[in-house]
């Protein structure tokens, strides 16, 4: 078994190509294990969350938005993007709100995922919640979004049906099944 030490990187220089209000974006050069030099080219994202919020008839809320970088409508667990130096389940509770107008009970943290790790810096923090009181609905100025609820055997569909492209969404539908099969959540 090779050991992290044997294939980690080491950065040498950093050299910022563009800052932007969502994502920095850098060129770098890094040692290799081997002691050659390699560049690399890095977008830094301050990272987000995903949000499972489940009702009382075990359907799931999922929010349906366009996409501009993929020109496409896609259908996702509801999700935001962290602030700096703001904390993750802070962010959760606040989305989940913002987004489908409920607070969310009950939270567990599911884990984090890295979208693109070959390139970019950003994490999903990822929450499960049972469905709270409702607050209101209070979108981002250039939000437009649909909630749907759907279940688990609905949202799995969809998925294997080739439907949905979001990878937060996929993975926390077949985490949040097999967590449910075992016990972890209820």
């Amino acid at each position: 078994m090779i050991k992290k030490k044997e294939l980690e990187e080491k950065t040498l220089t950093k050299t910022y190509v563009y800052e932007g209000p969502v994502v920095n974006l850098r060129e770098d050069t890094a040692e290799m294990p081997d002691h050659t030099i390699a560049n690399r080219t890095l977008v830094e994202h301050p990272g987000g969350v995903g949000i499972a919020l489940e009702d009382e008839e075990g359907r799931f809320y999922f929010v349906s938005q366009w996409r501009y970088a993929q020109s496409v409508v896609t259908l996702e667990y509801p999700a935001g993007k962290r602030e700096k130096g703001e904390d993750d389940l802070a962010v959760a509770k606040r989305e989940i709100a913002e987004e489908t107008g409920y607070e969310g009970k009950d939270w567990v943290y599911l884990g984090t995922i890295y979208p693109t790790p070959a390139y970019d810096s950003e994490t999903i923090g990822l929450y499960y919640a049972k469905k709270g009181n409702y607050v209101g609905q209070h979108l981002d100025q250039d939000e437009h979004i649909n909630v749907s609820l759907l279940t688990l055997d609905e949202i799995t569909d969809k998925i294997i049906a080739g439907e949905v492209h979001d990878a937060k969404t996929v993975s926390m539908t077949f985490l949040i099944k097999e967590m449910k099969e075992r016990g972890l959540i209820q």
